[in-house]
């Protein structure tokens, strides 16, 4: 419960554009939008929320990535070892080397289950970077605010921002200048 609530205070803070993504595929399609603080300095906020219905299992499943709202927060529950939940618990991976779950978060729990459901049922459709970029699109929707500030990091570094790159554990801690 701590979790969604921490969810819910998090997206509400964020300023959602919600015509800058619209049909990603496979990409994060960051849009900026240049805003001036009090000082007059430029600061670019960034929109990498996924949107709409996952291509191959969503109808299956019945799950869109518009789901996850601060408003209901549950079918994020409808949805392993380069992914993390290390802005809940921490832990490296979502699951452990040998395979059994690294964290019994709700978030963790999700990524999982949705990685073998598309592997058990969709393998043949989707490359390991394929369900990986599936997993981050679900993390940024369940961590929007430090996506988001690792995405405003990764663009200033040049970095490409895609779902792997903000959400895996490639650039793990980059929003703090790890």
């Amino acid at each position: 419960m701590l979790v969604i609530g921490l969810n819910t205070f998090q997206m509400s803070q964020m300023k959602i554009n919600a015509n800058a993504i619209t049909a990603i595929t496979g990409n994060a399609a960051a849009e900026s939008k240049p805003a001036a603080d009090t000082a007059g300095n430029i600061d670019f906020e960034l929109d990498v929320i996924p949107k709409g219905m996952p291509a191959i299992y969503g109808k299956e499943l019945g799950v869109s990535y518009d789901d996850v709202s601060p408003s209901n927060q549950q079918k994020a529950v409808a949805v392993a070892s380069q992914i993390s939940c290390e802005y809940c618990c921490g832990v490296d991976s979502i699951i452990f080397s040998d395979g059994k779950a690294a964290c019994g978060c709700e978030h963790s729990f999700a990524m999982r289950g949705l990685a073998k459901y598309i592997i058990k049922n969709h393998g043949s459709q989707y490359t390991n970077d394929a369900i990986l970029e599936e997993l981050g699109k679900w993390k940024t929707l369940f961590f929007p605010g430090p996506i988001t500030k690792k995405a405003q990091v990764l663009k200033a570094k040049g970095i490409e921002l895609n779902y792997i790159n903000l959400a895996s554990n490639k650039y793990r801690g980059a929003e703090n200048g790890n």
